[in-house]
């Protein structure tokens, strides 16, 4: 059994490595939803997976942590339960300026983060 744990554990350092990678892509100024973050780690329907890697890491991973938004409709949330750290998150977002309401929200379609697709690459003839 120690060996199928250990496989866990490289599975998991190598799905935290992909979440880190994606976040560390949000430019400032934009959010992204945990469910974006997934599907472009490769975790399509992963965003409880995003935000466990989100929760493991640490300040040495030097995330831009305060980009990854919860999700409700088509409005991203402050997701953060903690009063103290919503407060954080929502000061570093308006220092970027990222409007967010009263209410915790986001307007996605102003602020989301739309990464630019792959361009496909021209056929040599």
């Amino acid at each position: 059994m120690a060996a199928s744990s250990r496989a866990l554990t490289a599975h998991g350092r190598a799905v935290r490595a992909a979440i880190h990678a994606v976040v560390r892509r949000i430019p400032r100024g934009k959010v992204a939803t945990y469910a974006q973050i997934a599907e472009l780690a490769g975790f399509p329907g992963g965003a409880r997976v995003a935000g466990a890697a989100m929760k493991t890491s640490t300040p040495a991973d030097r995330l831009p942590w305060q980009r990854v938004v919860g999700k409700r409709g088509g409005l991203g949330v402050i997701a953060i339960h903690d009063p103290v750290g919503a407060a954080v998150q929502r000061a570093l977002l308006t220092d970027e300026g990222v409007a967010i309401s009263d209410r915790g929200t986001i307007a996605l379609a102003r602020f989301g983060w739309l990464p630019l697709a792959r361009r496909p690459r021209a056929r040599r003839r």
